[in-house]
């Protein structure tokens, strides 16, 4: 299964939050990790919420943030 997170207008917020390199690749990434385990709506979400709040962060630095911040909420959802 794919699971595209669809680009925004723009690189500003979208309604369910900011959308970009570092949402796409970690959603692509976790989406596989915890297939089955919980929904790919839930791992958007949890993504998407993640990179707003590390918003100010260094971008070389994001996605690895981004990622590792969502994998751990998203390990909290299912433990």
């Amino acid at each position: 299964m794919t699971l595209a997170v669809p680009p925004s207008a723009s690189a500003a917020d979208d309604a369910s939050g900011p959308v970009d390199d570092a949402v796409t690749a970690a959603v692509g990434r976790l989406s596989g990790e915890f297939a089955g385990r919980v929904g790919p709506q839930l791992v958007v979400r949890v993504v998407r919420d993640c990179r707003r709040e590390l918003g100010g962060s260094p971008v070389g630095a994001l996605s690895e943030l981004v990622e590792r911040l969502a994998r751990y909420r998203l390990d909290r959802q299912i433990g």
